[in-house]
């Protein structure tokens, strides 16, 4: 017969030891005797967003580096191919601008969609939501820990553009501003396609139309492009981001066109990133 058996028959199992009285009373109890403990409490934002943050990144960097290069030699590429045709002027300004922040399209956008995708497929989500971590710090950790690996190929490829087209490096300090602001706004909006989308194919296809886009209506010169088109190049977040980086390859910046370029930018880099909040949340919970 076992101890606790023995106790029972001899009637001092209702004996309570003060030592277990004493751990019941315990600062983790929930204060009204029952001995239940609560759950953890739930972390907060900026401590959550920094440890997402650093997670994604150790584990994106060496998956993610081939990709960059790759996105750097397209942009590259595009402008050596453009520099047959552009010789100079606003066109010249365009085709930097644009394969620039195509890199932060291609990284932020097209990437970020799929990873989604298949972080929905896979069931990953349930890994997060099991985590006493905010939906907001998931999103935005990963969507800022992607847009941190477009920094080198954005830079490198406006230097490069602007040496091949003698355009002024100057103003391109700007950089600093385009590339967070563009790349939360086509984040976000590539982390709400991953999550919306109702399969992983469909989440890694509209994560290419959306690159697509951003080459297409980015890259060539609003004047060439017919009006139904420019109208839909006004939609696309990127080319606010576009448009700020080209007039920086001014002599004389109009400095205010540029900070409400970038205005437009913060502004659907708030919206986008509200919706995907909001498209982890539904994703999460299913």
């Amino acid at each position: 017969m076992t101890a606790v058996s023995a106790e029972v028959v001899s009637g001092r199992a209702g004996a309570e030891d003060p030592a277990r009285s004493e751990d019941r009373a315990r600062p983790w109890s929930d204060g009204d005797g029952d001995g239940a403990a609560p759950l953890a409490p739930r972390a907060r934002l900026l401590p959550a967003l920094v440890a997402v943050y650093r997670a994604q990144l150790s584990r994106a960097r060496v998956a993610r580096i081939p990709l960059l290069f790759v996105a750097t030699f397209q942009s590259v590429g595009i402008m050596v191919l453009m520099r047959g045709v552009v010789d100079g002027g606003d066109e010249a300004r365009a085709v930097v601008a644009g394969s620039s922040v195509l890199v932060v399209a291609f990284v932020a956008l097209n990437l970020l969609a799929q990873y989604f995708g298949q972080l929905r497929a896979s069931g990953g989500l349930d890994h997060y939501a099991t985590l006493p971590v905010p939906p907001a710090a998931v999103v935005l950790g990963a969507a800022a820990a992607y847009a941190s690996f477009t920094v080198p190929g954005t830079a490198v490829t406006a230097v490069v553009g602007s040496a091949l087209f003698h355009l002024p490096m100057t103003h391109l300090w700007v950089l600093v501003a385009v590339i967070p602001l563009a790349g939360a706004a086509l984040a976000g909006l590539g982390a709400a396609l991953g999550l919306l989308a109702p399969r992983q194919e469909l989440a890694t296809l509209c994560g290419q139309l959306g690159m697509s886009a951003a080459l297409l209506l980015g890259v060539l010169p609003a004047a060439h492009l017919p009006a139904p088109i420019g109208y839909a190049r006004d939609l696309l977040p990127s080319t606010y981001g576009v448009e700020a980086l080209a007039r920086t390859f001014d002599e004389r910046p109009d400095w205010l066109l540029v900070a409400a370029d970038l205005g437009v930018c913060a502004a659907v880099g708030v919206v986008s990133l509200a919706v995907a909040t909001w498209a982890y949340r539904r994703a999460a919970v299913r």
